[in-house]
């Protein structure tokens, strides 16, 4: 599902990136794919901006204003009739380190 056409904050540094596919294994939209032992963006407007590949790479390489992704999963509970949650909260109210959303 794409959100906004160039509107999301995500930022990557190939510089940065060491290869550890972190970002790619806990993307939830796919946004990161793997090319010559990096990490590289596949489509920019498939982020959600949950933070979950900020939280998991080590090395700094990407950045996100996160948490405004999950807009969308409350509206979409509040028209379903679900629980009004993205699911990003972890224990203590902060966003979770492996999945979100």
């Amino acid at each position: 599902m794409k959100y906004l056409a160039n509107s999301t904050t995500l930022e990557y540094d190939h510089d940065k990136c060491r290869g550890c596919g972190k970002c790619v294994e806990v993307c939830p939209h796919g946004v990161f794919l793997m090319h010559d032992k990096r990490a590289m963006i596949s489509d920019r407007d498939l982020c959600m901006e949950c933070g979950a590949c900020v939280k998991n790479c080590e090395f700094g390489a990407i950045t996100v204003n996160y948490g405004v992704g999950c807009a969308s999963a409350i509206i979409r509970g509040f028209i379903t009739g679900g629980e009004p949650s993205c699911g990003c909260a972890d224990s203590a109210g902060g966003t979770a380190k492996t999945e979100c959303c």
